[in-house]
C-alpha cells in the first residue's frame, strides 16, 4: 500500500475521530443536551446513539493508531 494513500486515509480518520470526540457527552454539554436532554443525576448509562458513538470512537481511535504504526513501519 502506498504511504501517500495511507497518509490521506489517516487524515480522514483523524477528522472523523475529532468529530466523534466532540459529540461525546460531557456533563450537560454534548449530544444529549443538544437535542433537549439533560438533567438527572451524576450517573447514567450509555444507551442508543450515545453508546454507538462511544463504541465507534474507540474503533476509529484504534484504527488511527494502527495506521500511524503502519506509516511508521513503511517509511
Amino acid at each position: 500500500m502506498d504511504i501517500t494513500l495511507l497518509s490521506w486515509f489517516q487524515i480522514i480518520i483523524s477528522v472523523i475521530l475529532i468529530g466523534l470526540v466532540l459529540l461525546q457527552n460531557r456533563g450537560e454539554d454534548g449530544l444529549g443536551s443538544a437535542f433537549g436532554g439533560g438533567g438527572g443525576g451524576n450517573f447514567h448509562a450509555r444507551r442508543g446513539l450515545e453508546s454507538t458513538i462511544f463504541t465507534l470512537t474507540i474503533v476509529i481511535g484504534v484504527l488511527f493508531f494502527a495506521t500511524a504504526i503502519l506509516i511508521l513501519l513503511l517509511s
